[in-house]
């Protein structure tokens, strides 16, 4: 558990992904990294950033992508993943500068990758906890990946949530029963709007602690 973000770091990353969206939506131009960023938030981190609309008090999807792996800079991914998540998510339309008011941002700090390692596969519900974990399913070259809060609002068990990452990869749902097939694991620490533009949350997956400010 040696990554950690404080809640003023939390809150800087959220909202440096709708600055970064509104930025786009009205300029088109790629929003550039504050130079005030912290050093922790220059280094290397796997970030997904979602953007959920809200309505009548519940939240619906409206674009999630990210960076699995540490391949760049925090603020830098966060800044790429939120635009991506607002105008390239495949299963929407592009976001629009009338709908920010009604959308909440969320920004998920990833843990590496690890591995589950299994003597059989009908092992893997044990190895896994949802609540805690995500987990990514890889076939060959197909890849899919559920950040761990999607059970929890699915309210799916450890079974269903493989088979749920399997479908994401484009793969039956029973694939990860099959030899071959890789099951990784990652937790993440989640900051989040919970109004347009207010409050923000910080909950650490890996222990269930949640902050509001």
């Amino acid at each position: 558990m040696s990554f950690q973000l404080t809640q003023e770091e939390g809150e800087n990353l959220v909202r440096l992904a709708r600055k970064t969206v509104e930025h786009f939506l009205t300029s088109r131009k790629r929003l550039t990294a504050p130079g005030s960023a912290s050093e922790k938030l220059k280094q290397p981190n796997g970030v997904f950033v979602t953007i959920n609309s809200l309505r009548n008090g519940e939240k619906e999807l409206r674009g999630c992508i990210g960076y699995p792996y540490p391949t760049e800079p925090l603020v830098e991914a966060v800044i790429d993943s939120a635009i991506s998540a607002a105008t390239q998510d495949p299963r929407f339309e592009a976001l629009t500068l009338n709908e920010l008011d009604n959308v909440v941002f969320e920004v998920s700090v990833l843990t590496p990758l690890q591995i589950v390692e299994a003597r059989k596969p009908t092992e893997y519900p044990s190895k896994i906890r949802v609540g805690t974990d995500g987990l990514v399913v890889e076939r060959g070259m197909f890849k899919g990946l559920l950040l761990p809060q999607v059970p929890v609002e699915w309210e799916w068990n450890e079974e269903e949530f493989l088979c749920q990452c399997c479908g994401k990869a484009g793969l039956p749902q029973d694939c990860w029963l099959m030899n071959g097939t890789k099951i990784f694991k990652f937790s993440c620490i989640i900051a989040q709007e919970i109004t347009p533009n207010g409050t923000i949350e910080l909950t650490d997956m890996r222990k269930g602690e949640t902050k509001k400010h």
